[in-house]
């Protein structure tokens, strides 16, 4: 039999556990709409823009947009690793978005030790000691940069399409012609035509590079639009140039960086834990699995998502991505 106390105590119970469902609820929708509340804070060379959502005591992970999409590649992804416990953080690179340079008189460099760098003073301005980093494109690289040159700050790591790693020496080495027609904006960047022509249809160019990467990703206009906008960023165009010709050799880069650099030329192995991922359809320029797999010496698992996923895994397939960054925390 019920006494009026231990209805009391049950009534209480009920009405708590309603709040907190209720709390939870709006929680959720916080997390969503984060993404309208972009934080920025000075970061080295940057005033970096950035989404953080989750419990600021959580696990801290962080998320790295590729070329030419955005943070919006991480609008499902973010909020669903939120609600799990972590403290997610979703920076726009240098060049995107609403970060900025500091300095009028920074070179716009688009080099790929430049962008771990920046992600490393991030984590410096934010007191991040070590996260856990996941990526894709040009965010896989500079996940797998930070990951090879500042393995204490990486708890362990996501990244699409594996090892990233490169040098001047090895871009300046000719493909195959099938693999070199893959790379062709990369040539066409490399030309004065090709930088007024980015500059003039750069939303174009993006959308034909999204349809290109992910052949069976039907996205919405809505969807291109949201991050097309960062890409309006006035140091975009310069930034993305910038990359492809270092790539190339074609320019030499900051001398701040050499150090990084000539450690990268050596292509290092990786040992931290992975997971690595390759969309089942991926039609960027990508490595075989089996050719990377022995550049990770940590712990390691390789995934191939279903047979639609493109280049894009996050955005195409969020499901699957927050599953591969909560095991990867657990390796």
């Amino acid at each position: 039999m019920f006494t009026r106390f231990t209805s009391s105590a049950l009534a209480l119970a009920v009405s708590l556990g309603t709040v907190m469902s209720c709390q939870a609820e709006v929680t959720g929708k916080d997390y969503t709409a984060a993404f309208n509340q972009v934080h920025q804070i000075n970061a080295g060379d940057l005033n970096v823009g950035y989404v953080d959502i989750g419990p600021k005591d959580g696990q801290p992970v962080i998320l790295l947009h590729g070329w030419p999409y955005d943070i919006h590649s991480y609008a499902d992804v973010a909020p669903a690793l939120a609600a799990k416990g972590y403290r997610v953080i979703v920076p726009s690179l240098r060049g995107y978005g609403t970060t900025r340079f500091l300095s009028d008189k920074t070179p716009r460099n688009g080099q790929p030790s430049a962008l771990a760098k920046d992600i490393v003073n991030l984590m410096d301005a934010l007191n991040i000691k070590q996260a856990v980093f996941a990526g894709y494109d040009w965010g896989a690289r500079t996940a797998d940069i930070v990951a090879a040159l500042w393995p204490e700050r990486v708890k362990s790591l996501v990244s699409v399409s594996g090892y990233l790693i490169g040098s001047q020496a090895v871009g300046k080495q000719p493909l195959p012609p099938k693999a070199e027609l893959q790379w062709w904006y990369q040539f066409y960047f490399a030309t004065e035509r090709g930088a007024q022509g980015y500059a003039k249809n750069t939303h174009d160019f993006a959308r034909l590079i999204w349809s290109q990467a992910s052949p069976d990703w039907k996205f919405s206009d809505a969807t291109f639009n949201a991050s097309a906008k960062s890409l309006d960023n006035p140091d975009h165009v310069a930034v993305t140039l910038s990359n492809y010709r270092w790539r190339l050799g074609l320019e030499k880069g900051e001398h701040k960086y050499d150090s990084y650099e000539q450690k990268l030329a050596t292509l290092p192995t990786i040992s931290v834990p992975t997971i690595t991922i390759e969309g089942g359809n991926n039609g960027a320029p990508h490595p075989a699995p089996e050719a990377y797999a022995s550049k990770f010496t940590g712990k390691y698992e390789h995934r191939t998502f279903g047979a639609t996923v493109g280049h894009n895994p996050p955005q195409e397939d969020p499901q699957d991505f927050v599953k591969a960054v909560v095991d990867a925390d657990k390796l």
